[in-house]
């Protein structure tokens, strides 16, 4: 919407007090906001990007290169501040006569970095090769992220420090002190980034977005964004429905106003669920193998056995119930991880005291720990500041009770994480509601009808608000990010389409890419 206003500041004489209603307020700021990303992207588009080798420590050897892209901290005042975002590419491999432009790559989160989209080239993956030759594929790191002026809350020691409390509360006291901690998190966020607080949205980041694709030189974006890249996606397209050209979102956000962001938590907290009952019942069907239990129920008590004894008392002193949510937590997320997780269980109740030691944070990883308070951070920054969140107790502490009584793998633990958004310092926007614009092309949604992160009905709703789109649905799977797995079925759609534009008729539904093996 605010994409195509245009503002008329209502003035008035000095002496007159004429009321100006909110709805005109937030007209008037949409209208400046749509001026200074022209005004934005006009300056980037001459400046361009100074691709250079990038800087050793970064982790990502030529032929990567790397820039930066100024973009204002408020679009409101594009001639104010300026922050600089970290870019990097890997030209296209092909020929001139087979480039196709830029394909820029968001990996979620919020928080996530997009720099090593890159590498899938310098890795030969041979799901991208095709891609690669028509594409330069481009990086990332969103406002606040990495090396984008990075926003954090707490010392990244202090925030990786463990044992943590156990998240489920066992007492009113338990709530308490993680209401405190809560508090503390958003007051933290506040003094040491408060300065970038109330810009940390994803119609900033979509706008930024859009100023890259102008200092790229390209008139109109390709854009892959997995989990919460496909919201920043679909926020593109509303603010900017002719600057799309090719679009592929995988793992699909659900984009309501209704659902962004307490909603949308509750309802991965269902889902969550139902990936870790898979799990189980993968883990019970190899019995054999892992010596876990040969029944779901089975592996559960066994679960629940585990957790309870490393709260009685921390596995080297260091795991406790938080860590290991943190640990197994992998597995409904990822098929990649089923194997690998409970290889780790079932070693560790083989004797092999230190196997679950790798929950525990490295406290030596000086880099590693303030990358994932960082990410944390901005996780936290995006979803509180995009939406108006509850800030009574009382209804928090209702919709999660209730929630976990049903589905406890994951409820207390998404409830503490999100609960500085109930005291958030910033101010908080309503967030845009997501449609088609004149001018948007079709495009690609993927998703798995399982997935735990990001629930299959944010794919039907984004269906039904981008006319024109196509969904293609991987059937009772759930891995998170399915573009980045092997099923031919989607990987050839998603190539014919980022090649030729073209997509099915109608609807596809795919068959599950293969299941792991123990």
């Amino acid at each position: 919407m605010a994409g195509a206003l245009v503002a008329g500041a209502i003035t008035a004489p000095a002496a007159e007090a004429i009321p100006v209603s909110a709805d005109s307020r937030h007209h008037d700021r949409a209208g400046s906001e749509a001026r200074g990303v022209r005004i934005a992207a006009e300056r980037a588009a001459r400046a361009g990007i100074d691709w250079k080798d990038c800087p050793e420590d970064w982790g990502l050897a030529a032929p990567i290169q790397c820039g930066w892209v100024a973009v204002p901290l408020d679009y409101a005042k594009p001639n104010g501040k300026k922050i600089k975002l970290a870019v990097d590419r890997h030209v296209s491999t092909g020929t001139p006569g087979e480039r196709q432009g830029a394909l820029i790559y968001n990996p979620g989160g919020p928080g996530g970095s997009g720099m090593r989209f890159p590498t899938r080239v310098t890795s030969k993956n041979p799901l991208w090769t095709k891609t690669a030759k028509a594409y330069d594929f481009v990086g990332f790191d969103p406002r606040g992220v990495g090396r984008s002026a990075p926003i954090s809350c707490v010392d990244p020691q202090e925030f990786v420090k463990a044992p943590k409390a156990d998240p489920v509360p066992d007492s009113e006291a338990d709530k308490r002190a993680q209401r405190k901690l809560a508090r503390e998190y958003a007051e933290g966020c506040g003094e040491r980034s408060g300065w970038m607080l109330p810009h940390m949205t994803t119609p900033n980041t979509a706008r930024d977005l859009d100023v890259i694709r102008a200092a790229l030189g390209e008139k109109k974006l390709n854009f892959l964004g997995v989990s919460y890249g496909t919201y920043l996606g679909a926020v593109y397209g509303t603010l900017f429905p002719t600057h799309v050209r090719r679009m592929v979102v995988d793992s699909v956000v659900n984009p309501s106003r209704e659902s962004i962001w307490y909603r949308a938590n509750l309802n991965q907290d269902i889902a969550f669920q139902m990936r870790w009952d898979d799990w189980k019942a993968w883990v019970a069907r190899h019995d054999s193998v892992y010596g876990i239990g040969d029944t779901p129920e089975k592996v559960e008590q066994e679960w629940l056995k585990l957790r309870a004894a490393a709260k009685k008392k921390p596995i080297g002193g260091v795991v406790g119930p938080a860590e290991l949510i943190g640990f197994f937590q992998s597995a409904p997320y990822y098929d990649s991880a089923w194997a690998p997780t409970a290889k780790t269980w079932s070693a560790y109740r083989a004797g092999d005291t230190q196997a679950l030691i790798a929950a525990a944070p490295d406290m030596s990883d000086l880099k590693g720990n303030a990358s994932a308070e960082n990410g944390n951070a901005v996780y936290t920054a995006v979803e509180c500041a995009d939406a108006k969140w509850p800030t009574s107790w009382r209804t928090w502490d209702r919709d999660n009770t209730r929630l976990h009584k049903k589905y406890p793998f994951m409820t207390w633990a998404n409830a503490w994480m999100n609960l500085p958004c109930a005291t958030w310092p910033a101010k908080q926007q309503t967030p845009l509601n997501v449609k088609t614009g004149k001018g948007l092309p079709p495009v690609l949604i993927v998703q798995a009808t399982r997935d735990a992160a990001t629930p299959y009905e944010g794919a039907v709703e984004l269906h039904k608000r981008f006319k024109g789109s196509r969904l293609i649905t991987e059937k009772d799977a759930g891995s998170h990010g399915v573009t980045g797995l092997v099923n031919p079925c989607v990987n050839e759609r998603v190539d014919t389409y980022l090649l030729t534009g073209k997509t099915d008729r109608r609807d596809v539904t795919c068959a599950p890419h293969a299941t792991p093996k123990p």
